[in-house]
């Protein structure tokens, strides 16, 4: 299979990369010194560069993420909603507008962005970081609606937070309680393989439960 990995160079991106590469798939990873996810014509030509020589892609799995709130619904900086939209909301758009037409040519695609359960369960403090993530779902919700007579789907993992190894050896005495490990994800985003096409494009899939 050919993988796109975007926000391929922190944890969460080594570790779905790392578990598509051991298992014998091609990972194309970017990361924004790779690609401008911003510049919507880079993004068009990196799916270009990939269709030239691939055909097709098989996966996208889109890590670009990032984290701001205030410790009051009143302090909110709206500035946070300008920085998280450029983050979570317009690169996705960007990523998912170039690469449908390479997901309809795949037997078996998946695209998929990881989100929180404060989409659905706002704070007072993160109202920008939620509303955010709610607009990228809905964003994903669009492009699955546009894959449904394909062999590809669209799905939304959602997490608490994640967590990885550096973290756990930096705070041992830390539960981390209801966070996600990396090497959790990628087997869950590779799971999706294992099921069809129609049963999982949509949907949302607590990895918390």
């Amino acid at each position: 299979m050919i993988i796109l990995v975007t926000g391929a160079a922190g944890p969460t991106g080594q570790a779905i990369t790392g578990y598509f590469q051991r298992n014998g798939h091609t990972v194309i990873g970017v990361d924004k010194d790779d690609v401008d996810l911003l510049d919507r014509a880079a993004v068009q030509d990196l799916a270009a560069r990939i269709e030239g020589e691939h055909g097709r892609v098989d996966g996208v799995v889109h890590l670009v993420g990032g984290w701001r709130g205030s410790k009051t619904f009143a302090d909110t900086d709206l500035d946070d909603w300008t920085v998280l939209h450029d983050l979570l909301v317009r690169t996705l758009q960007h990523v998912s507008l170039a690469f449908e037409p390479l997901l309809r040519k795949s037997d078996n695609g998946r695209f998929v962005i990881v989100s929180a359960k404060a989409a659905q369960q706002p704070t007072a403090g993160g109202a920008c970081y939620a509303a955010a993530k709610a607009a990228s779902e809905a964003w994903t919700l669009s492009l699955a609606d546009a894959l449904k007579d394909t062999g590809s789907a669209a799905t939304i993992l959602v997490i608490k937070a994640l967590v990885n190894d550096a973290m756990k050896a930096a705070k041992p005495e830390a539960a981390f309680a209801g966070y996600t490990h990396v090497d959790a994800l990628a087997e869950a985003v590779a799971g999706l393989y294992e099921r069809p096409a129609h049963e999982i494009n949509g949907t949302r899939l607590d990895l918390t439960l």
